[in-house]
């Protein structure tokens, strides 16, 4: 019963993670008492609902740093946090390196493709920049 509360109150979570969320508004949501949802939230997922929602916020910023060119602060202010400072220790904090210094590490990362390297088409198959010969993904535009 609880796993069930818990699944569709993270389901509302993550279409509002764009949104101010403070718990006292998520248990608003529930119709549980802020005690008692954050009781069963740790029940189940063995982890704070502050700390789901942190993290969760955390992983789409990490995302937009990846795939956008966006600055820093624009991210920051998208999910939640008031400063680039704040977000800046708190992004350190979660994955031990600064927003900036983990966006250089994933363009690195990305230029680096070892030789041979094949894609399976189930995955790319519909990208644009690939062309599929003998049900493999050859990149077409690298």
């Amino acid at each position: 019963m609880h796993d069930d509360i818990i699944h569709t109150l993270t389901d509302w979570i993550e279409g509002n993670l764009d949104k101010t969320l403070s718990i006292d508004e998520v248990a608003a949501k529930s119709g549980y008492s802020k005690w008692h949802l954050q009781r069963m939230f740790r029940t189940v997922t063995k982890q704070t609902l502050g700390n789901y929602i942190r993290e969760r916020r955390l992983t789409l910023a990490a995302e937009a740093l990846r795939q956008t060119q966006r600055p820093v602060f624009d991210i920051a202010m998208q999910y939640g946090y008031d400063s680039q400072q704040t977000f800046s220790r708190v992004f350190r904090r979660q994955f031990s390196q600064t927003p900036t210094a983990y966006r250089h590490m994933m363009r690195r990362q990305s230029l680096i493709r070892p030789s041979g390297y094949r894609f399976d088409c189930s995955d790319f198959a519909t990208h644009p920049c690939a062309s599929v010969v003998d049900k493999t993904v050859t990149p077409a535009c690298s």
